[in-house]
């Protein structure tokens, strides 16, 4: 069937604290046969918002971080000449005890804060070949580095973590910036952030005990044979450039992923000023028109727009 207004999983039970929850309209009432049916209630995740695609979850007495990346400073118009440094006070402070850091890619504003987490807390990161080599540049245990090129169903104990290949998104004239991989650590640690190549980009779906299924994203583009058959519950989807050189990018993507009851928007925020509340947006993403895709295509969809350290309760 392909009637994609009414959606696939009916009601939402999505708790939400501290976060800004957007009207979805054209949502009707529920079938009397289906408001009958027992609601089966999975476990609860709660999601704190580092600001851009980063995040700290925490279910099942675990936590795992995605893309923390908190010292956010300015790139005066991305130069690469722009030294790196890391606000070590604030990362202690938001970052709680991390079991595992997920990386989707080694831009500066994804990977800056990660070699510092790494070493301080001894912690695993799971990156791509080329996250792996600047890491060990940086002085990270090689014990800690788990590379992943997609297609791995990595299981932790009380949680997993999906691997998904994906893309990164294209600026104005169709292009990467900073592109490139490693096949090897560099002779010396990354010192600008022109040094820290994107490397090839990963998202992730993970699962906390029996909380919700949610696919994470750093970057507004995607493959769609890899995302094919997800289903995630939640989706946290970076938002596009005001440019729109991915076609047609959030309709074939809620389309993949056979349209999430729950959609939290990412990669909108100025992410080279500190983190502020509410949250500022960049003026060259295209995050209202994120949002009026999502609610015109997929209007059972809860959309919940995340504030800067604001945490997300959601059930599965």
């Amino acid at each position: 069937m392909n009637d994609n207004t009414l959606g696939r999983r009916g009601l939402l039970r999505t708790a939400v604290a501290g976060a800004a929850l957007l009207p979805v309209a054209g949502a009707g009432a529920v079938p009397a046969a289906a408001a009958d049916e027992p609601q089966q209630r999975g476990g609860e995740t709660a999601f704190t918002w580092l600001g851009n695609s980063g995040w700290r979850i925490e279910g099942n007495g675990k936590t795992v971080l995605f893309d923390p990346y908190l010292t956010r400073f300015p790139t005066h118009g991305f130069d690469p000449a722009t030294p790196l440094t890391v606000a070590t006070e604030v990362v202690d402070r938001h970052i709680g005890t991390p079991d595992l850091v997920l990386v989707s890619h080694s831009h500066w504003d994804h990977f800056n804060d990660v070699p510092y987490i790494a070493k301080s807390r001894g912690v695993q990161v799971v990156g791509t070949a080329t996250t792996c080599h600047l890491l060990r540049a940086t002085g990270v245990d090689p014990a800690q580095l788990i590379v992943v090129k997609g297609g791995e169903v990595l299981d932790f104990g009380g949680y997993t973590v999906r691997v998904v290949a994906s893309l990164h998104s294209r600026n104005a004239t169709h292009r990467y910036w900073a592109p490139g991989t490693l096949t090897a650590p560099p002779a010396a640690p990354p010192g600008a952030i022109g040094e820290l190549v994107e490397g090839d980009t990963l998202a992730f779906q993970v699962q906390l005990g029996d909380g919700p299924s949610t696919l994470l994203t750093g970057a507004s583009d995607f493959v769609e044979h890899t995302f094919a058959g997800l289903r995630p519950d939640v989706a946290m989807i970076a938002a596009e450039s005001t440019a729109r050189t991915t076609h047609r990018y959030v309709p074939r993507l809620l389309q993949t992923l056979d349209f999430p009851r729950t959609v939290v928007p990412v990669h909108w925020d100025d992410f080279q000023s500190p983190l502020a509340d509410p949250a500022v947006q960049d003026p060259g993403i295209d995050l209202d028109g994120l949002l009026d895709q999502v609610r015109r295509l997929s209007p059972r969809t809860r959309l919940i727009r995340p504030e800067h350290l604001a945490t997300l309760r959601l059930k599965a």
